[in-house]
């Protein structure tokens, strides 16, 4: 079986078909390369064939890009000289493409050559759209749901198929920079508009076809003499301006810690400068240099690879299919707002609980005001809302539950509250329903003892704003079975989330790794580093949010209250540093975002400005600064031992897991792949070597966990040791 085939017309079009068997959407492999382009040589070769068509077996898609499995081991798999080995495979590649771009020119004058089109049915995202640039038209379906774009930059690499080149080439780098830089994507009418595709059409093969029997000119603006980029080149006063702010635009939101989009820069402007196919080098030399940093098989491994074993199931126990057909939601707040919104969203027929029936209300408009953002962004018809509106029942009655196969309890943050809770819906419904609790710090093992049926109840971790964090952390009680896990699996697959599984510890996994990252800023502000080397140092890390911001938006008096929760149940063992700082904060009123006053000014219509002053004044800063890597490794190393230690005590059961909810919970660094791709990445002789110089200079809180010193003796890796890696 191959994965294109080639139909020769009586009208003297050949057909190229792209159909990968047993996939919804094809997928570049290595293998289909030389398969494609002999399809291409006897095209070309073939005096009756007057001009070629390249299409999809798929219905609505063209394709989805290269297989991302396959970029993610093209360095291992590119011999003893991988750099070589890479570079030349992708020039291999760019001939190919070159070849069916100029398709049989005479190589001087750039006349004869045979006319190639690309018809799409749809979808074309990657080199699913650089084969199309290399066409010399493209034809699309008038398909709203489907997406044309370049998206690489998201996973950690970039157009390296000559997308790049082509694409900056036709459009301008102003223009381009979106598509390339942003991975931005779009429905064919737009992509239409914005000059990435020439025709949306009813039916692209047949509108194809027509074309290229029209005796259309093809020569490729960049073969023609005279071509100039629009926009202007780099040399150009217009073009000097664009690669001078596009410069400071990749800088200032990358903070140079991802490397494709500094190398994608670098190929633009380089090959700006050069002849196409000079540039096409540039390009394969600054795509080899991204494969060859791990950041990108890290990114690619963690946020594609693992991300989707992880939302197939790759964790669920054996158990029948556990769709939830209708949910009961106890408490109607922000949190459980939001989970009636997605669940209400992904078809399930909700039942909104509270004690007031105005606060149930309330709850039901938050998914209100949710549809009518969609309305106002064409994102949503009036028709899904008012479907959508009509699956919640807001109210009061506990009755109402009857018939819910899960519950998810979001009320008070109290033992108590929730073990009434607990006794009175479990008295409502069905011996097979499933309790979760959407809890963020009690233990699971301590709620369940309020249940009858402890087998069936689970912790179901929401992270707010529920409607768009991605991750859900399920936490297994002492005495959860299987199927509660299975149910909560399939309930997250639902609503369209990554779920996580962990055992029951106290603060889970991810608030066990985020409470340490901001604590070990509060407590630098006590020691007398400047806020702003603190804040400034997160995010050349590659951290979304410094640990001052991370504590306003999450609240300071959300803070406090951990706080004093802990050190009632730790006890001596608890270490107060960081109390002063915070208590001060909640005296000052200085609550965060949601009282426009925290470690930052806000102006009057909530917008953050510069650090507060105030601090400083009650801590001042000291004189002598620590070293900006100093305070990165603090920041780094007190997320990272925390997952090492959640690992080494089963509270995480696969790294996988680990890493993916610690990029998609609070933001982990995305280019090292999460915690334990950072420790591949840097290594865990040096990762001992630093927490030793941390533990002596800073205390216990550093102290090297035994993994990674047996890992370092070994010269063992994460994601090298099978036993660590397998499902």
């Amino acid at each position: 079986m191959t994965d294109f085939t080639m139909e020769k017309g009586a009208d003297g079009v050949a057909v190229i078909t792209w159909d990968v068997p047993g996939k919804s959407m094809n997928v570049m492999s290595m293998e289909a390369w030389p398969e494609f382009e002999a399809l291409i040589d006897d095209a070309l070769a073939d005096e009756a064939v007057k001009g070629i068509v390249v299409t999809s077996g798929k219905p609505d898609s063209f394709a989805g890009g290269m297989d991302l499995n396959v970029i993610a081991k093209m360095k291992e798999s590119a011999g003893d000289d991988p750099a070589r080995g890479l570079f030349e495979g992708l020039m291999g590649a760019h001939g190919i493409l070159r070849k069916l771009e100029r398709a049989g020119m005479d190589p001087k004058t750039s006349k004869g050559g045979k006319p190639v089109a690309a018809a799409l049915p749809g979808t074309a995202l990657g080199i699913g759209l650089e084969i199309p640039l290399a066409c010399h038209r493209i034809f699309c379906a008038d398909n709203p749901k489907a997406k044309i774009g370049l998206p690489e930059i998201m996973v950690g690499i970039f157009p390296g198929m000559g997308g790049t080149t082509r694409l900056v080439r036709k459009m301008g780098a102003m223009a381009a920079s979106p598509y390339l830089l942003e991975g931005k994507m779009m429905a064919p009418a737009k992509a239409k508009s914005a000059g990435l595709i020439d025709e949306v059409v009813d039916d692209p093969l047949a509108a194809a076809k027509e074309w290229v029997l029209s005796e259309p000119k093809i020569v490729k603006p960049w073969d023609e003499k005279g071509y100039k980029m629009p926009g202007g080149a780099p040399y150009h006063p217009s073009g000097f301006l664009t690669f001078v702010g596009a410069s400071a635009m990749v800088n200032g939101k990358t903070k140079g810690v991802y490397p494709a989009a500094k190398a994608l820069l670098s190929a633009v402007y380089e090959g700006a400068l050069v002849p196409f196919d000079t540039a096409l080098k540039v390009e394969a030399r600054w795509f080899t240099h991204v494969l060859m940093n791990p950041s990108s098989a890290a990114m690619i491994r963690s946020l594609f690879i693992n991300k989707e074993a992880l939302e197939k199931g790759a964790n669920r126990p054996e158990a029948p299919d556990q769709k939830v057909r209708k949910v009961g939601i106890l408490g109607a707040g922000m949190m459980g707002a939001g989970i009636a919104y997605v669940s209400a969203n992904a078809g399930i027929e909700v039942v909104l609980i509270d004690r007031e029936q105005a606060a149930a209300n309330k709850g039901k408009s938050y998914s209100e005001g949710l549809l009518d953002k969609g309305i106002s962004r064409k994102k949503v018809t009036e028709e899904k809302k008012a479907e959508v509106l009509g699956r919640i029942t807001a109210t009061t009655d506990l009755g109402a539950l009857e018939g819910c196969d899960l519950i998810v309890e979001a009320v008070f943050e109290d033992v108590g509250v929730k073990a009434e809770m607990t006794k009175k819906v479990e008295a409502v419904v069905g011996e097979d329903c499933i309790f979760a609790t959407n809890t963020s710090t009690l233990p699971i093992t301590e709620l369940a003892k309020a249940s009858e049926r402890p087998e069936q109840f689970i912790g179901i971790h929401f992270f707010s704003p529920v409607d768009k964090m991605l991750l859900v952390e399920i936490i297994k009680g002492a005495k959860t079975g299987d199927r509660a896990v299975a149910k909560a699996l399939d309930f997250v697959r639902q609503i369209r989330k990554t779920p996580i599984v962990v055992n029951d510890a106290r603060f889970f996994y991810a608030n066990r790794c985020i409470i340490p990252y901001i604590n070990e800023g509060i407590r630098m502000v006590k020691e007398g580093v400047e806020p702003a080397l603190i804040e400034n140092a997160a995010k050349l890390l590659g951290m979304p949010l410094g640990p001052l911001q991370l504590t306003d938006e999450t609240s300071v008096d959300l803070g406090v209250k951990i706080a004093k929760a802990t050190k009632a149940a730790m006890g001596d063992a608890y270490d107060d540093t960081t109390d002063e700082v915070l208590f001060f904060m909640e005296e000052q009123g200085r609550l965060g975002r949601k009282s426009n006053a925290g470690f930052y000014e806000y102006d009057e219509k909530g917008k953050r400005q510069l650090l507060w002053d105030g601090l400083s004044e009650r801590f001042p800063v000291a004189d002598t600064q620590p070293d900006l890597h100093e305070v990165q490794n603090r920041l780094m190393f007190a997320q990272v031992l925390e997952a090492v230690r959640a690992l080494e005590e089963d509270v995480l059961l696969d790294i996988r897991e680990g890493d993916v909810g610690a990029i998609l919970g609070w933001g982990f660094a995305p280019w090292s792949g999460g915690p334990f791709g950072w420790l591949d990445i840097v290594g865990a002789a040096w990762a001992v070597d630093k927490t030793a110089e941390l533990t002596e200079k800073f205390g216990a809180r550093f102290e090297t966990p035994k993994t990674l010193t047996e890992m370092a003796k070994s010269g063992a890796t994460f994601y090298g040791d099978a036993a660590r890696a397998a499902a």
